[in-house]
């Protein structure tokens, strides 16, 4: 298994944001081939600090990180990675990495 992380940071208009992202860019990268699992944040995002400067958290699960790479580097992916700078304006911050369950 392989996780596809996106951490968006609090954008200029939360509002329009959460509209945008839920009616037009999820719909997008839901697309992508080899996706197994979309997951992502409800409601505040906190850290043990307190606030955390992020505004959502989407978690993609995929069966490996070559699979991952496979589905970004496709016309779908790359229509969700193209779509960012229409809403995130607070910018984004994506990891990808393995992951196994203990």
């Amino acid at each position: 298994m392989a996780q596809l992380v996106v951490l968006y940071k609090t954008p200029k208009d939360p509002a329009a944001f959460d509209k945008y992202y839920v009616e037009t860019h999820a719909p997008l990268a839901k697309k992508m081939p080899g996706l197994t699992r979309y997951e992502i944040s409800q409601g505040t995002v906190a850290s043990p600090a307190g606030a955390s400067g992020i505004h959502l958290v989407a978690i993609l699960t995929f069966d490996s990180l070559a699979a991952i790479q496979s589905g970004v580097g496709s016309a779908e992916g790359q229509a969700a990675v193209n779509d960012l700078q229409n809403f995130a304006s607070g910018g984004a911050d994506v990891l990808m990495f393995d992951s196994r369950v203990l």
